[in-house]
């Protein structure tokens, strides 16, 4: 298991005038990948908790483009970091192979989430424990 990358939080550019703002993200300026999937989660109670896996090759940046939601993340050797998305300007990029939860969804809120990979459910690291344990089924 790579546990040299660590989660970050990224900022970009606004761009705006009298008109209203605008956000531009780019692959390999701003994404640290070549994105290849795209998918937003939305309508969300804020008793649920989303994700609860870690991926073996995909990773991931999520905007909350509208409202805020929480992030737990937990690295394979067990320490935990937790951020709160609340700005369309600012993303946390996930790596491979680290665990993450989204939960404490505002109303309205609508979480963008980019990442390197096409959806292939056999790189899902489901259970936590095999996680902890290094687990990675391939």
């Amino acid at each position: 298991m790579d546990t040299t990358q660590h989660v970050k939080l990224l900022e970009f550019n606004v761009l705006g005038d009298e008109k209203g703002l605008l956000v531009a993200v780019e692959q390999e300026k701003q994404i640290p990948f070549d994105i290849k999937r795209l998918f937003y989660i939305y309508d969300t109670d804020t008793g649920v908790v989303r994700g609860q896996h870690a991926n073996k090759y995909s990773e991931f940046c999520l905007v909350a483009v509208v409202g805020s939601c929480k992030v737990k993340i937990l690295y394979p050797h067990g320490i935990e970091e937790n951020f709160e998305l609340t700005s369309p300007n600012k993303a946390l990029y996930i790596p491979k192979m680290i665990w993450k939860e989204m939960y404490d969804f505002s109303s309205d809120c609508v979480l963008l989430v980019m990442s390197n990979e096409f959806y292939n459910p056999t790189e899902y690291i489901d259970s936590l424990d095999d996680y902890l344990v290094g687990d990675d089924n391939g």
